[in-house]
């Protein structure tokens, strides 16, 4: 994630969203936002050197329908942390897999999606697990996450820890976020 990237939180501290400095600076010079932390790398302008906000706080709550999570190709790699649910590789050239394939008629939700490595979806093909005598690491569900940034984004904030007491906690999430800082 970008180190010129900047939390912005409602006025009740919800995650809003995640916008870059230009956007973050108009905020504060509208008036609009408040700092509440600031990054350790300064901001270098042409009068100077200035602190540059890492979080805002909006100064209004700023009303948003509750959002709805996303069945996306992301979000089902963001949720299996990009590790192939059949063998465990784990990178970033991942597939998505019908567990149960479409033509049994296997739908195309949270409950029937996986990340799958291509070796692993091409050993797979057209077959259920059973028939490819393959086992699934651990049975797909739908996240109980609350988005309020998208769940790739959500994710990827849970490595910086000048974001992370900001951001909700999710127990199914956590040891994904542990796993990658390990890594």
């Amino acid at each position: 994630m970008s180190t010129h990237e900047v939390l912005v939180l409602n006025s009740n501290y919800e995650p809003l969203n995640v916008c870059n400095m230009r956007r973050a600076i108009a905020l504060l010079l509208l008036g609009k936002a408040e700092v509440l932390q600031h990054r350790d790398q300064p901001l270098t302008t042409v009068n100077g050197y200035h602190d540059a906000p890492s979080v805002l706080k909006m100064r209004y709550q700023v009303r948003r329908p509750m959002p709805q999570l996303r069945l996306s190709r992301h979000s089902v790699l963001a949720r299996d942390h990009y590790t192939c649910q059949y063998c465990g590789i784990k990178g970033k050239d991942l597939t998505i897999d019908h567990v149960m394939p479409k033509w049994a008629g296997g739908p195309h939700t949270w409950d029937n999606l996986v990340a799958c490595c291509r070796r692993c979806n091409l050993k797979k093909a057209d077959k259920t697990p059973q028939q490819a005598h393959m086992k699934l690491a651990r049975k797909p569900r739908r996240p109980h996450f609350v988005p309020y940034l998208s769940l790739p984004l959500y994710l990827k904030a849970q490595n910086r820890d000048d974001w992370r007491m900001f951001l909700p906690f999710f127990e199914e999430f956590a040891t994904g976020a542990l796993l990658e800082q390990s890594a």
